[in-house]
């Protein structure tokens, strides 16, 4: 069963209590101190979670696709008819210095 930590509101102070993942929230627990019911309010705390190796990061799926960059340049000119001015724009780039050593070096 998982562990909630609630925040008594009228002292700051917390507690852990374990409950089913179908019960409700608590509003009010017994204080471990002076046995009172006091109202509480659920806290949330971050999760620690650490991901280790490759395949968590977006870019790490692009390794090996980027050596197939001739087909990513493929799939971009199909895409362009849906939009003209990202295909447009990415794609005389790259030819322009491709086109212009090779003029260079016919002269």
């Amino acid at each position: 069963m998982p562990t909630y930590v609630y925040k008594f509101i009228d002292t700051g102070e917390t507690i852990e209590v374990q409950q089913s993942f179908s019960d409700d929230a608590l509003t009010e627990a017994v204080h471990p101190g002076t046995g009172e019911t006091l109202p509480v309010k659920k806290v949330f705390l971050p999760v620690g979670v650490t991901f280790k190796g490759g395949g968590f990061y977006k870019t790490d799926s692009r390794g090996s696709s980027s050596s197939t960059t001739p087909s990513s340049s493929s799939s971009s000119s199909s895409s362009s008819s849906s939009s003209d001015s990202s295909g447009s724009s990415s794609t005389p780039a790259p030819a322009a210095p491709a086109a212009a050593p090779s003029s260079s070096s016919s002269d």
